[in-house]
């Protein structure tokens, strides 16, 4: 947003810019995204204690917010809509994870009875370990590359951008989408 589009949307309220947001006002977004950002980006990191993963929820809100500003309402409390639409997205997150960790609690009991319970079990580890690997090896290859440049090289949005020579909004878009792709794949595969 350059200085003059910034100057003219700081002023206005939220409605204003939702009236304007519903139209497919770029600006309007870009200011939207200037006030709610930070916070949201705060509140993230304070619940989920992972920045990175907070920047990719809060890529994510963004992101939906723009796919879904015709159907935002006028009337509505931006701030509300988005604190709201976060904390449920740190709920699934919470969930989705407490839901394999007692898949897995549950497949540990399930065949401790047995005398090749542990022999099993790491099968089964080992089983599902190689169905993320190819699971991941079959992300489109930019997404794949950003993706594991994140996940097993532990490198930064910014340090992954610079390496690829993109922007930090497309490192944190690939990582979602990579990621909401291997959720849904992983669900379906456990259950």
């Amino acid at each position: 947003m350059n200085s003059q589009h910034k100057a003219e949307y700081e002023p206005l309220s939220d409605t204003d810019l939702i009236v304007l947001l519903r139209h497919g006002d770029h600006a309007a977004f870009a200011e939207i995204y200037r006030r709610y950002y930070p916070l949201m980006l705060n509140f993230a990191v304070r619940k989920l204690y992972d920045e990175d993963l907070s920047k990719d929820f809060v890529q994510e809100l963004f992101t939906n917010v723009w796919e879904k500003r015709e159907t935002i309402l006028e009337s509505g409390n931006l701030r509300s809509y988005l604190y709201i639409f976060i904390r449920s997205r740190i709920l699934n997150h919470f969930k989705n994870q407490n839901v394999q960790a007692k898949y897995i609690e549950v497949l540990k009991q399930a065949f401790s009875v047995a005398g090749y319970a542990q022999t099993d079990y790491l099968a089964r580890e080992r089983s599902l370990n190689e169905y993320i690997d190819r699971q991941i090896k079959s992300l489109p290859e930019k997404m794949r590359i950003v993706f594991q440049m994140s996940r097993t090289e532990h490198l930064s949005h910014k340090h992954i951008a610079q390496k690829l020579n993109t922007s930090e909004e497309n490192v944190s878009k690939h990582i979602t989408r990579a990621l909401r792709s291997l959720k849904t794949k992983l669900t379906s595969w456990i259950f």
